[in-house]
């Protein structure tokens, strides 16, 4: 039996713990499968079931995010994640029950961050199967956006490492300091450094007047300035984190 035809089962629900066993439970009521409660006997497979709930649940309530779960958003998820069309009632047991509201994700990520120390590469294709959720009906609304935020920081993503995932895949946020300054945000310090020095000469309201600029445009020269320098010791101090 594959792994999408073991996710029924109460007694494997609470044989799986935390969170996401308790979600099993409540999606399956008594409904017991033989075969996942012999699972819940063995690590690996407990591990692997564990992580395949944690997948449904993320999806569902990131789908849920912006209010409302469309159809493109079901299809999508069927799609990243391959569900056999034959195992969907089990499967959307589990996805009907998350997706009722948002609360809760957090306990659900942080299982599956547990659950996969030392597998970064396993949680980065988690987030770019929920940004492949986000964006199937066209548009990214704020709250999914923070949704996936969330989810990357509690997988031990950095705050750049978020920034570089979100660039990536909606382009600039304006309130990045990043896209402040006009950068990528993988460049490298030295470059980073260079390119701050660049524009805060540029941007320097005595450089401005000494130009000639009307003195009317001289206030938006040091409001810009002031951000330039704002998001530039911004950055400074995250990465100082890292």
């Amino acid at each position: 039996m594959s792994i999408w035809g073991k996710i029924i089962g109460g007694t494997a629900g609470f044989a799986l713990g935390g969170p996401l066993g308790a979600l099993l439970g409540l999606s399956v009521g008594a409904a017991v499968d033989a075969s996942v409660s012999a699972a819940a006997q063995d690590p690996e497979k407990t591990r692997h079931i564990t992580f395949t709930i944690g997948v449904i649940a993320l999806s569902a309530k990131m789908a849920k995010a912006d209010g409302r779960v469309t159809r493109e958003e079901v299809d999508a998820f069927k799609q990243v994640f391959h569900v056999p069309q034959a195992e969907m009632v089990n499967v959307g047991r589990v996805y009907d029950m998350a997706r009722q509201h948002t609360a809760g994700f957090d306990a659900y990520a942080r299982q599956i961050a547990d659950l996969m120390q030392g597998n970064s590469r396993v949680l980065a294709d988690l987030l770019e199967g929920l940004f492949f959720i986000a964006k199937s009906d066209g548009h990214v609304h704020p709250n999914e956006l923070n949704f996936i935020r969330a989810v990357a920081k509690i997988f031990g993503y950095s705050k750049q490492q978020i920034d570089q995932l979100v660039h990536r895949h909606v382009g600039a946020d304006p309130d990045c300091p990043y896209s402040v300054l006009g950068i990528e945000p993988s460049v490298d310090s030295a470059v980073l450094r260079r390119h701050y020095r660049s524009l805060a000469k540029e941007n320097h309201p005595d450089r401005l007047i000494a130009a000639g600029v009307p003195s009317d445009l001289i206030a938006v020269a040091t409001r810009r300035a002031a951000e330039i320098n704002a998001a530039y010791d911004t950055i400074i101090a995250e990465r100082a984190k890292e």
